[in-house]
């Protein structure tokens, strides 16, 4: 029986809704949140894309969030002085022979320019970030290795569902993460497809280190991460003080501050090294 022109609408109406509000949904998903089949779902969906409306991805759809939210370039200015000072922090954290993932936030790239000048060799790095891809390809004793997944041009991001995939491949001793928010609850990014990805990366990590500047505190963003119980360390320029009076009360190994004095950060890198490290499980091609 032939549906009705109207409910086709209505129908792709709330389909464009869920993605525009979750920014990535597998196709499986959307089938079961709309409670149609895998072929409507695909109908509509290029249909949608065929109104500029969304952008399709391999399982999924990314809305126009790559057009929406300010580029790499935009946001990489932005506390660029606080971003520096965590990101010569981040490297007493980095240590030879680490395998290492770097999302695509513009602290995380920060780390990589940090990085290049003061090289701690031999790692590997496994990023979605093409900028930081492109600064340390060639760097000597650095390999660099892209996930796989759908590249947003504006954010300069490998994204989606096989970007999550490639993961598995791979198991990291750290992940340096950045985030869209901070505050008593816990940490929030701006889209869904980004917080997967980093969910992803964490499961795979030994350990993860948020790289947050203060801008960030008493914020919040369209998609929850995680509760501070479960963040290893947050790396910041925030005081304690500052924390605390946000409603975040971390235990001293899971808290370094680039404001602090230098013993300060050393006994905080010295608190973080020395946590039990778990074996992760990978697999091989």
């Amino acid at each position: 029986m032939k549906v009705p022109l109207y409910l086709v609408k209505e129908r792709r109406e709330k389909l464009a809704a869920l993605i525009t509000r979750n920014g990535y949904l597998p196709v499986k998903e959307l089938c079961r949140q709309l409670e149609v089949s895998e072929a409507t779902t695909r109908r509509d969906l290029s249909a949608l894309e065929g109104d500029k409306r969304i952008k399709r991805t391999y399982g999924g759809a990314i809305s126009e969030y790559d057009g929406r939210f300010p580029s790499f370039t935009e946001r990489h200015t932005h506390a660029s002085s606080a971003k520096k000072k965590i990101a010569l922090a981040a490297l007493s954290f980095i240590t030879p022979e680490s395998t290492l993932f770097f999302d695509n936030g513009t602290t995380v790239y920060a780390i990589a320019e940090a990085l290049r000048q003061r090289t701690v060799v031999p790692i590997k790095i496994v990023t979605s970030s093409i900028p930081v891809g492109e600064l340390l390809a060639g760097t000597p004793g650095v390999e660099v290795f892209l996930v796989s997944g759908q590249l947003l041009p504006r954010q300069s991001v490998l994204l989606g569902e096989m970007a999550i995939r490639s993961l598995e491949f791979w198991r990291f001793d750290l992940a340096f993460l950045s985030a869209e928010g901070m505050n008593a609850d816990g940490i929030w990014n701006s889209q869904a497809a980004i917080v997967d990805q980093q969910k992803a990366a964490l499961k795979r990590s030994k350990r993860g280190i948020f790289c947050i500047d203060g801008t960030k505190l008493k914020q919040s963003a369209p998609h929850y991460l995680l509760p501070w119980s479960k963040v290893d360390l947050l790396l910041t320029d925030l005081t304690t003080r500052r924390l605390s009076q946000a409603g975040i009360d971390l235990r001293p190994e899971q808290y370094c501050s680039v404001t602090g004095s230098a013993s300060a950060r050393n006994e905080a890198t010295a608190l973080f090294n020395s946590s039990t490290d778990d074996e992760l499980p990978v697999h091989f091609l």
